[in-house]
């Protein structure tokens, strides 16, 4: 009798295909699970993204059409065009101190960013500190790469705030690297200079690296003497050496309204540029060269957009605040920074279902606290980017939901 040798054996064909266990392992994200249940659904008020409600300005799409039209869908350099390499580094050192392009990479989108500094700093077995409640994408991500994720939870009160000490403490030596979201996605807190300075110190002294998430660092709303049209949350860039174990990511989506666009960038130290590159070439190669083409407009030209969304959603987080706080039942901290409320309700045990069900019986989109780790359950994220109109709207329906 032959033998069939494309025939697997009986231990084979017992397993099915599988991917990694730590792949398996990892939460899928509760808000695109609710998203999910909700998009195509007639009339539901979508407010569980981080995205606004306003297209991107035509200035930067229309220098995105001319790059079209004048037949740039080439492959770029994969640190990005120098253009807008040096239109970032400038943009930057305007905000924070002085860095050469040659510490810029472009990439794209921001989470883009976040794999990448990850894959640059972070080894299988690291121990990695990370201050929750946390956008689910940059908790996951270290554990990917096989690292071990300690939390440490802000906490609540009039506004989200951070006890450094406990901060600190989870700092050990032997800490690989410390995450940092400010302002924060999604309870809008923004971490302070006094914060900052104490945190670089122990950082320095243990070798630990700082991962700051600068995606929301323009859309601050109590900063002094703001409105400012150059108004910007504390950053560790304003302290950082060259030398230094700091890496920021960024993104255009949420200051510059181009969600959709997938273009973001890295700061890192310049002895790290070279391996960084290897790693953009093994991930995407490289960005659009159209869509750098709108980043150089949106960073040179921006900041009347930037200073009119943060205006706006002033107004907004303030509306939706006290709009909150007047239903029964809940309890919404003043957000300082980025375009969220993340709101405590009595009684929700499970935000997931309760989430899902506010898309079926009130056709009103909320992202679970759930979906930002265990310490989240029992919140709410309302992305609030929003017209005042459409946040009535949809505190109506809460607030008819909440009544039954």
């Amino acid at each position: 009798m032959l033998l069939n040798p494309s025939a697997p054996s009986a231990a084979l064909s017992a397993a099915l295909p599988s991917a990694r266990a730590v792949v398996q392992s990892l939460g899928a994200s509760r808000i695109r699970e609710v998203a999910n249940a909700g998009i195509g659904m007639q009339g539901v008020l979508p407010f569980w993204f981080g995205e606004p409600d306003q297209q991107t300005p035509e200035f930067i799409r229309d220098a995105a059409k001319q790059a079209l039209d004048a037949g740039d869908t080439f492959y770029t350099h994969n640190f990005g065009i120098a253009p807008l390499r040096e239109a970032i580094a400038n943009y930057v050192s305007a905000l924070h101190r002085p860095v050469e392009p040659g510490r810029v990479a472009v990439t794209s989108s921001g989470v883009s960013a976040l794999m990448l500094l990850s894959q640059l700093i972070v080894n299988p077995g690291d121990r990695v500190v990370a201050v929750t409640p946390l956008w689910p994408n940059l908790v996951e991500i270290p554990k990917i790469l096989g690292a071990e994720v300690v939390k440490v939870p802000l906490r609540f009160g009039q506004t989200w705030e951070l006890d450094v000490q406990q901060l600190l403490d989870a700092l050990t030596p032997g800490t690989r690297a410390v995450l940092l979201n400010s302002p924060n996605n999604p309870t809008g807190w923004v971490i302070t200079r006094e914060q900052q300075e104490i945190i670089l110190a122990h950082c320095r002294r243990h070798g630990i690296w700082i991962l700051a998430d600068d995606v929301y660092e323009r859309l601050v709303y109590d900063t002094p003497g703001a409105p400012d049209m150059r108004a910007c949350a504390p950053s560790f860039l304003d302290l950082a050496h060259p030398d230094d174990r700091i890496v920021s990511a960024n993104s255009f989506s949420k200051s510059w309204l181009m969600t959709g666009w997938r273009l973001g960038w890295v700061i890192a130290p310049e002895p790290m540029m070279a391996d960084l590159g290897k790693l953009i070439e093994y991930n995407t190669s490289c960005a659009p060269g159209f869509a750098q083409r709108g980043g150089i407009v949106a960073v040179e030209r921006g900041e009347e957009i930037i200073a009119h969304t943060v205006e706006r959603y002033r107004a907004a987080r303030d509306f939706l605040h006290a709009r909150l706080n007047a239903m029964p039942g809940i309890s919404a901290p003043k957000s300082k920074g980025a375009m969220y409320l993340f709101f405590r309700v009595d009684g929700a045990g499970d935000t997931l279902d309760l989430c899902k069900r506010l898309v079926v019986e009130a056709r009103l989109g909320l992202a679970p606290g759930s979906a930002f780790g265990p310490e989240g359950e029992g919140y709410i994220r309302w992305c609030f980017a929003s017209s005042l109109d459409r946040l009535e709207d949809g505190a109506q329906r809460l607030e008819k939901f909440l009544r039954r």
